[in-house]
């Protein structure tokens, strides 16, 4: 199997790992009884404020989903258009690795690291965005 199509598996790892972080510190905040029910709570903002953590864990997955489709059309592209190189794989293994560092560190409330990080994931896609647009 592609090495990116490999990353793209275990990215799908690392979005059950954002969501179960997330909800875990949120349910740790607003009960078991809140997880288990309907939530109609958030919808009508009846909940107080999330904690800083439960925050930020929040917006680092949101910010993972919004990254997460340019992900699977970037490194799926490249395989489907035959264009996979040794140099794709690596900046697939890089965006993954820059993930996986982005989401303790946003969770720390650690700053501009954290958005250094981002960038590196950023910029690895779209070597791979490149490569599959430009061959």
């Amino acid at each position: 199997m592609p090495a990116e199509l490999t990353v793209l598996a275990l990215s799908g790892v690392l979005l059950l790992v954002h969501i179960f972080a997330a909800i875990h510190v949120k349910t740790k905040q607003y009960g078991v009884d809140w997880n288990m029910g309907a939530r109609d709570e958030d919808t009508r903002g009846d909940l107080p404020p999330l904690n800083p953590l439960a925050g930020r864990l929040e917006r680092a997955r949101d910010n993972y989903l919004e990254t997460l489709p340019l992900a699977i059309i970037a490194l799926g592209g490249v395989v489907l258009a035959g264009k996979a190189s040794e140099l794709t794989a690596i900046a697939a293994w890089v965006w993954l690795g820059a993930r996986v560092v982005y989401l303790p560190l946003y969770g720390a409330g650690v700053p501009k690291v954290r958005t250094y990080v981002w960038g590196v994931a950023l910029l690895a896609l779209l070597y791979v965005l490149g490569v599959l647009l430009l061959g």
